[in-house]
């Protein structure tokens, strides 16, 4: 296993198990099968464990596990504060406690705001006292580290990465994000300012494993490397020395064996440009599905209006190279719960866009295109219900 630093010195490895996905037995979650492999992981050299509150059993899991076999401190638990529950001051306590309780300790090494996708939550989470809160809990030993983990655009994404002196961060990338979400830019940014990543998604969910067209297949087969879709997609992360730790929702020993071999040869800047180019075949084959052929430049931005342009384009393009269900996801999370609206409904047809697009796309018929796809009648519900709750005035009680 290799390692790489946090702001503290201190080492992590570069492959970090992801909790998210243990393997269920009846009703909850198979624990005999989620220790053998949270072990095997273990002693392969991973330090870094990730969970969160909401999901379903993995905080008593990870704790119960980490108990039993005696390893809590050898290892980093890292999990998450649902800011989106959180209404008044008393409820960062609350949360807190359950979640200490569940994972059965006193601490928390790497502590994160979950699933921030737009400046204004990290502002709600000031009103209601969140910069106290942490500097109690850190001088209190408590939370060892502070970060956000992050889902929407670049724009927000830096705002948030500026307003704080944050640990660390947790964004999703992978060689087919690479100008998504944080992106390459916030990745960047974070390095520059010493601030670690740690990356969620870097095989899009196993989508980048198990959903490649058969052209992407060969062209890797055609490579000249004896590499998997997953060491692909690992390898290309590893190759980036911004890069901390990859976050990899194993739930197989074969899974963990893999990954960790990966992660015990893989080094920054060992790609070759034979490399590369396969993976630009590999993308090429996957976009060959897509419905606009917009290359997240951003010479269209910015609107006059708020229209998140290339957002929406890449949620509807990810509606036909992954599933409906997986583009109208993405559009949830990174377009429709910004606090300030970014929908193609807010499109003037002035046709501005048009004027400096390099691909010379009609965006103005695609936007419209995109959000009937993106947008029937029970995702517009979803989302503004979605969009009160979110962003209701806090409590400060």
């Amino acid at each position: 296993m290799q390692y790489r630093k946090d702001r503290r010195g201190n080492d992590l490895s570069i492959l970090g198990y992801g909790c998210m996905r243990f393997s269920k037995k009846g009703s909850g979650i198979d624990i005999e099968k989620a220790e053998k492999e949270l072990l095997a992981a273990y002693h392969a050299g991973v330090n870094y464990f990730d969970t969160a509150y909401i999901y379903p059993g993995s905080e008593a899991a990870v704790g119960e596990i980490f108990a039993r076999n005696h390893i809590r401190d050898q290892v980093n638990i890292a999990t998450k504060l649902p800011q989106y529950l959180i209404g008044n001051r008393a409820a960062l306590d609350r949360y807190f406690n359950e979640e200490l309780s569940r994972l059965r300790t006193d601490h928390v090494d790497y502590y994160l705001m979950h699933h921030l996708t737009d400046v204004a939550m990290w502002e709600k989470l000031k009103k209601v006292g969140i910069l106290d809160w942490i500097q109690e809990k850190k001088q209190a030993g408590a939370i060892r580290n502070i970060g956000f983990s992050y889902h929407g655009n670049t724009d927000n994404f830096l705002k948030i990465l500026n307003d704080y002196d944050w640990d660390f961060c947790q964004i999703q990338y992978n060689y087919l994000d690479e100008v998504a979400q944080a992106g390459k830019a916030g990745l960047q940014a974070a390095a520059a300012k010493g601030i670690p990543v740690m990356i969620m998604e870097p095989l899009r969910g196993g989508k980048l494993v198990n959903m490649l067209p058969e052209a992407a297949k060969s062209a890797m087969k055609n490579s000249g490397r004896d590499w998997s879709p997953a060491e692909w997609g690992l390898r290309w992360l590893y190759n980036q020395a911004e890069v901390t730790v990859v976050l990899s929702g194993m739930n197989s020993l074969e899974m963990v064996e893999a990954n960790c071999r990966t992660a015990s040869v893989a080094a920054a800047g060992t790609l070759t440009e034979e490399d590369f180019d396969t993976l630009e075949k590999v993308k090429r084959a996957i976009r060959e599905k897509e419905k606009v052929g917009c290359t997240g430049c951003r010479y269209c931005m910015p609107c006059p209006k708020g229209v998140d342009i290339p957002g929406i384009f890449r949620c509807y393009n990810t509606m036909f190279t992954e599933s409906k269900s997986a583009g109208r996801s993405q559009f949830i999370q990174t377009v429709g719960l910004t606090k300030e609206p970014a929908f193609a409904s807010q499109c003037i047809r002035c046709g501005k866009c048009e004027q400096h697009c390099p691909q010379s796309i009609p965006i103005r018929e695609k936007l419209q295109e995109a959000d009937r796809a993106l947008r029937p009648l029970p995702y517009k519900i979803a989302i503004q219900t979605a969009r009160a709750f979110m962003f209701r005035n806090p409590s400060k009680k």
